[in-house]
């Protein structure tokens, strides 16, 4: 039956292969868990009910896209979003935590009527093939730096901006044996290399003293805490719009992002297009929707997927695994937080140097798709965000392609997209 539903075969994968990919995309993307809640909880949130939303949420997405989809692709609360959701919105704008939920309520509904009417689809397909490598490419450094960062390797400067971090920091040092551990294991093509690197980095953390085992082995959920309580006529009044426009926004390009740069990986582009990619889409919709229900910001595709996609992950079997576990989370949440963040980052700095590989299919021998993809490569890490990276490609592939008067090259709708995306940085360098 599973073979027939998850067509494992035709995917050149197997049962157990699977599960080893959805278990390596859980222990890289675990840590969602925790630091979800303790940001929206200055917000003003409940923690608990958000732990209980976060949970559920993105079991419900990533069960959505394994079996409506079947793609490995995994989503949970984005980060940059729930930042935004926090700091700008009920922070910056003093808008009640509820009244935000609200918010991102609508703009899930939104989505969701995008994706019906094929708008989405439309978008994705439409995203030529030099910027679709060159997002993989660029979020392969973005996903490596990231995991850079969470092992100190590379920490703020003043002076330089960034700078290598001190090997007399004990995690710096657990990072470092994680590396080598799992460069050892996959060199050797030993099976689920990156899952034995974090488990053994773990325990290395735990005989040292630098984390813990486990504090309890179950927790009681608090679901009522955050479940329903968004304000959707608060939401409605107008001046929230703009809001809802960004959610709505960085979420398109976010999601846009990681689903070309997984799917690149995975090898699943075909003739420049990714099949089923409105089930996908509609997979993180939904998510979307009904995060907000629960009590969390918006739900979107998660790029530590590549993780297990990079330990053979090839279809939405393993988002089946991914699922429960966020739901066995909701009640073992002590047990699912006992990963540190040193143990997780070797295998994002790894996963970063595998995605590199798009980017020997740009075409670098014509400029007017080389440069384009030279930006896409370059603002995604260094902007940290995987929307401004591949808006900013987007934005220079048109200015290339009309000055080297190429106009056929451009697409109806990329014209529409660059003039959104121009108007969007002029309207946020006014605001």
């Amino acid at each position: 039956m599973l073979e027939r539903y998850f067509k494992l075969a035709e995917n050149q994968t197997t049962i157990r292969q699977e599960m080893l990919g959805g278990l390596t995309t859980f222990m890289t993307m675990a840590y969602v868990i925790v630091v979800n809640p303790q940001i929206l909880a200055q917000a003003g949130m409940p923690p608990e009910g958000v732990l209980f939303a976060t949970c559920i949420s993105s079991a419900a997405a990533t069960l959505g896209m394994g079996l409506y989809a079947n793609y490995p692709i995994a989503l949970a609360p984005g980060m940059s979003l729930n930042a935004y959701f926090t700091y700008s919105v009920c922070l910056g704008m003093h808008i009640p935590w509820q009244t935000a939920l609200g918010v991102v309520f609508f703009s899930g509904v939104l989505f969701v009527l995008l994706t019906v009417s094929r708008v989405r689809e439309q978008i994705v397909n439409g995203i030529p093939d030099s910027l679709k490598h060159s997002t993989a490419a660029g979020i392969g450094m973005f996903i490596a730096f990231v995991g850079l960062k969470n092992a100190k390797l590379v920490v703020a400067n003043p002076a330089t901006l960034v700078s290598i971090g001190s090997f007399s920091d004990r995690e710096v040092q657990a990072a470092c044996f994680g590396l080598v551990l799992m460069l050892v294991l996959i060199v050797r093509k030993i099976k689920g290399a990156m899952l034995l690197g974090i488990l053994g980095t773990t325990l290395l953390g735990i005989l040292r003293g630098m984390s813990h085992w486990p504090t309890a082995l179950v927790s009681i959920p608090h679901p009522s805490l955050t479940c329903l309580k968004f304000d959707l006529r608060g939401a409605l009044h107008l001046g929230l719009f703009e809001i809802m426009f960004i959610f709505l926004f960085v979420d398109l390009l976010d999601n846009v992002g990681t689903l070309v740069a997984v799917c690149e990986q995975a090898g699943f582009v075909k003739e420049g297009k990714i099949p089923r990619v409105g089930h996908a889409l509609l997979a993180d919709a939904v998510g979307t929707v009904f995060g907000s229900m629960t009590g969390t910001s918006t739900v979107t595709s998660y790029i530590e997927s590549a993780a297990g996609v990079a330990a053979g992950a090839r279809t939405g079997l393993s988002n089946v695994l991914v699922a429960a576990l966020f739901l066995a989370a909701v009640f073992f949440a002590p047990v699912a937080t006992a990963i540190p963040g040193f143990a997780t980052a070797p295998a994002l700095i790894l996963v970063g140097a595998l995605m590199m590989q798009s980017v020997a299919r740009v075409n670098w021998n014509d400029f007017s798709d080389a440069f384009p993809a030279f930006v896409t490569v370059l603002a995604t890490p260094l902007t940290f965000s995987i929307a401004t990276g591949l808006s900013l490609g987007v934005i220079s592939y048109t200015v290339v392609k009309i000055a080297a008067g190429k106009f056929r090259e451009i697409s109806v709708l990329l014209w529409i997209l660059t003039a959104l995306l121009i108007l969007r940085y002029v309207y946020l360098a006014v605001a």
